[in-house]
């Protein structure tokens, strides 16, 4: 039976597609996978939510191999304007306030670096966690097992009673194989389908 929810926060609970911020910015698929490749899907972006670097470190270590690559008007202008996307999933808080009136303990596990993490605790639904961990706070990355065993350590989470909803693949693996549930989300409608698959009942039209 379960009784802890475990969520995401980028993608799941907050908008987070670097790729579609990038086309939707560039129309040139060149320049998209060259200026993800430098912030999104950098070295600096993982270290930055491992808290092994401040924003202003990652920027200006982003922004020189920018200027290497002859592309650094277009990766200042995204690292001045990506937190654009984060906007809050008001379908998701939603679910999560059903849950929570049903009785589920709610809980985050998140890659994310310390200046969202910080935003984002500010928005009005952050009360509806119980607790959870932000990787740069433990400077541990998903899907690292370690950081599901502190999460269900220090929340003291048993892996069978407990649910785990993120939207990369590897990272509900990960959370499978240390005999948590894992939801690949791929969206609002798909996630409330495989609640219902393990046996909470939610109704989609209920909700909004």
């Amino acid at each position: 039976m379960y009784k802890n929810i475990i969520f995401d926060l980028g993608g799941v609970v907050v908008d987070f597609n670097p790729r579609e911020f990038l086309l939707e910015r560039f129309y040139n698929e060149e320049i998209e996978h060259k200026v993800f490749d430098l912030t999104f899907g950098s070295e600096e972006w993982t270290l930055l939510d491992a808290g092994q670097l401040s924003r202003a470190e990652g920027n200006a270590r982003m922004l020189e191999k920018a200027k290497a690559e002859g592309c650094a008007f277009e990766v200042q202008s995204v690292l001045d304007d990506w937190a654009r996307m984060l906007k809050t999933r008001r379908k998701t808080v939603e679910v999560i306030k059903r849950l929570k009136k049903m009785g589920f303990s709610i809980y985050y596990l998140s890659n994310i670096p310390q200046d969202v993490i910080d935003e984002i605790r500010q928005r009005d639904f952050w009360p509806l966690f119980d607790g959870g961990i932000a990787s740069c706070e433990v400077k541990l990355t998903k899907p690292d097992p370690a950081i599901y065993k502190l999460l269900l350590e220090r929340c003291q989470l048993i892996p069978s009673e407990t649910i785990f909803v993120d939207d990369s693949k590897p990272n509900t693996t990960a959370a499978f194989d240390l005999g948590i549930t894992g939801i690949h989300y791929k969206g609002s409608s798909s996630f409330i389908r495989a609640l219902n698959t393990c046996g909470i009942p939610i109704k989609e039209h209920l909700l909004w």
